[in-house]
């Protein structure tokens, strides 16, 4: 018996290195192959690059930096896990996506562990970390250098020991520790986290948990270094601490639209239904299952997780997209869950799935067309034809009954998402705006680092500033004559409204003319 026990656990050890290492490829592949995007990716890399470059002894990993200012926007966790990457590989975007890209990626066969722990069996665990794995907002946030994708994998390991200390009631040392952990990277997130797991234990009649001393030794180990870190600050800066950190860039989000960025109560719906397929097709028939078994340690933690994060985030009058990620974990739950039971069952038969898996495959046909004719992209020519044959033998299997659509499902999305974080498309959001590193080196060849430079541009791009070294600032043109010795970034466009001389100008590229103005005499 001890021996066929033996044998499962080597087993499994190896299905969790599969895992990683498939999720460690995906998450790593090209990851310094475009340029930081604004906003978390310039501003998180410039307080690191701040922590590696500070005096020795000036505490600066303890109270971080912005451009020489104090940063009070988060705790400072991930900033010093990249600043340890630029200490080692310099500072570059794959040193800088580095610690975030693998901490994710290891949510992966975390998440194995959650489902093998909640269902008692492989199959919907195994199937929930593959959706996990295959998800697009998943992998593209997860690579790049923002917190969530890190919070998401700590959470995992808050409710993955959670559930472990029902029969070893020492696990609870280690969700304080992942708590602690939320807490260090994005601060009161850790109320809605926290929150949610307590839920869990109640809703789930895991009272004795409540009173374990594990749980609250671990509560107090795992968050005292926040804790800690929080009291240094305002010890430090006083009420602007508060201000900022706890105020402007905590509970006024709950209240009010934080620098712009609002929208309506299905927001994340939409959001979810834009990136969700092919995934969401068994969402319904998986929060269905979840509903019929309520009762169970799975069905309550993908309810309550679902439900009430969802409605948390969706009533908060701040509207981003990543704010969603932390959703993702148990929406894989509810359809590893579904396909386990289509594979157990067989019940594969659907004229919705041929339906909707039809509408892929010619998606995919016109993805092809598309990046063979407007612009031609070898790898996501490859990536648009690949999703079109793989659904349409989904299509196929669906339609003959056929369970092994599953296995060709999940390999023809890792094969898909294999060659979009190959492109050079993947953070699609750098063609909203100008490409920052043409402009960056037009204004270190003729700025000195750290001088302020003011531009016409409608916005600051914290990017910019991190590849130039320098703080960029939006200004009203109108002052660049009521101005002495300063240096202006201007819009070519814009350049016949100014009047300039030919000694004022110091460069020029595509977009920006780099102009200093005269000293007045």
């Amino acid at each position: 018996m001890s021996g066929i026990f033996n044998k499962l656990l080597v087993t499994e050890k190896k299905l969790l290195l599969a895992l990683l290492v498939a999720a460690l490829i995906l998450w790593l592949i090209f990851l310094g192959n475009s340029p930081l995007r604004d906003w978390d990716e310039g501003t998180i890399a410039q307080v690191a690059r701040d922590i590696v470059q500070a005096p020795s002894g000036s505490l600066r990993w303890l109270y971080p930096t912005l451009a020489g200012e104090a940063y009070h926007n988060k705790p400072p966790l991930m900033h010093l896990l990249i600043a340890g990457a630029y200490s080692i590989g310099g500072v570059n975007e794959w040193t800088t996506r580095l610690p975030g890209a693998i901490i994710t990626a290891s949510g992966v066969p975390l998440l194995y562990l959650l489902g093998r722990s909640l269902f008692n069996c492989n199959l919907p665990a195994l199937f929930s970390a593959l959706v996990y794995l295959t998800m697009l907002p998943v992998v593209r946030h997860g690579r790049l250098a923002m917190l969530d994708g890190t919070l998401v994998t700590f959470f995992l390991l808050t409710l993955y020991c959670l559930l472990k200390a029902r029969h070893n009631q020492k696990y609870a040392l280690g969700a304080g520790l992942g708590l602690g952990l939320i807490a260090l990277t994005k601060g009161i997130i850790i109320l809605l986290l926290g929150g949610i797991a307590g839920l869990f234990l109640l809703v789930n009649k895991q009272f004795f948990l409540l009173k374990s001393p594990y749980l609250w030794i671990g509560l107090f180990l795992g968050n005292a270094p926040a804790i800690a870190w929080h009291i240094a600050q305002l010890q430090y800066y006083g009420n602007n601490f508060l201000q900022i950190n706890l105020q402007s860039q905590g509970f006024n989000r709950i209240f009010q639209s934080v620098e712009g960025n609002r929208g309506p109560l299905w927001f994340y719906l939409l959001e979810i239904l834009k990136y969700g397929f092919p995934w969401l097709i068994f969402l319904p028939g998986g929060i269905n299952l979840a509903w019929k078994k309520r009762h169970t340690s799975w069905g309550c933690l993908i309810l309550v997780g679902t439900i009430v994060y969802l409605v948390s985030i969706s009533i908060m009058r701040t509207k981003l997209p990543w704010y969603v990620m932390p959703t993702y974990p148990f929406l894989a739950l509810a359809i590893g869950v579904k396909l386990a039971d289509v594979w157990e069952h067989r019940q594969v038969k659907s004229k919705a799935w041929v339906v909707l898996f039809a509408i892929l495959a010619i998606a995919g046909l016109g993805g092809c067309v598309y990046f063979t004719t407007t612009e031609p992209q070898p790898v996501l020519i490859a990536m648009s034809l690949i999703l079109a044959v793989s659904m349409a033998i989904v299509v196929w299997l669906v339609n003959k009954g056929d369970r092994r659509f599953i296995p060709v499902l999940f390999v023809g999305m890792y094969a898909v998402l294999f060659l979009f974080m190959s492109s050079q498309s993947w953070i699609w959001e750098l063609n909203e705006a100008f490409p920052v590193k043409p402009v960056a080196a037009l204004i270190r060849q003729h700025v000195p680092p750290a001088t302020k430079i003011y531009t016409s541009f409608t916005y600051g791009r914290p990017s910019l500033n991190f590849y130039c070294d320098c703080k960029v600032v939006p200004s009203d043109l109108s002052l660049l004559q009521q101005k002495e010795n300063d240096y202006w970034l201007i819009d070519n466009n814009m350049l016949e409204k100014v009047k300039l001389s030919e000694n004022q100008i110091l460069g020029k590229e595509e977009n920006f003319t780099l102009v200093k103005t005269s000293t007045k005499s």
